[in-house]
């Protein structure tokens, strides 16, 4: 009787379909991950060391707490609303756009608050605008002071 032999099964793994998965699944994060690139800038920001100009007597100031509330020439509005700061300046100007403009903000007060009050006077039409600083204490004034 001769029997037939029986094949010996393949012992081997073929990973070449497992490779080409991984690397199909390697593409695909690549292309569909988002690269966020982060800075961080470290801004030393300027003194002005001008001379002191005494405001003219016919300007309207803008004065912004550390809140984000508004006030011109000293009277307070009732809101933050851009709206309600355009309508102020158009009032205090009575329509003369040339008058200048001072706005002053406390050092803690939000950008978005001094940016609000340029956007408001911009679109009022004021193009003489400037913003108050205060010059740098020096090492003598510092002194002078303990």
């Amino acid at each position: 009787m001769k029997f037939r032999r029986q094949r010996k099964g393949n012992d081997e793994i073929n990973v070449t379909p497992l490779i080409d998965v991984v690397f199909l699944l390697l593409i695909f994060f690549m292309v569909s991950t988002t690269f966020s690139k982060e800075s961080h800038l470290a801004i030393d920001l300027p003194e002005a060391s001008g001379e002191i100009v005494e405001g003219e007597v016919d300007s309207i100031e803008i004065v912004i707490n550390h809140e984000g509330n508004y006030s011109l020439n000293d009277t307070p509005l009732i809101n933050r609303q851009i709206e309600t700061l355009m309508a102020g300046l158009i009032e205090l100007s009575a329509g003369d756009t040339n008058m200048p403009l001072v706005i002053t903000a406390d050092a803690t007060a939000s950008h978005q608050a001094v940016v609000t009050a340029m956007d408001a006077a911009g679109r009022a039409g004021f193009a003489r605008l400037s913003i108050t600083t205060q010059q740098p204490e020096t090492e003598d004034a510092q002194a002078g002071e303990q």
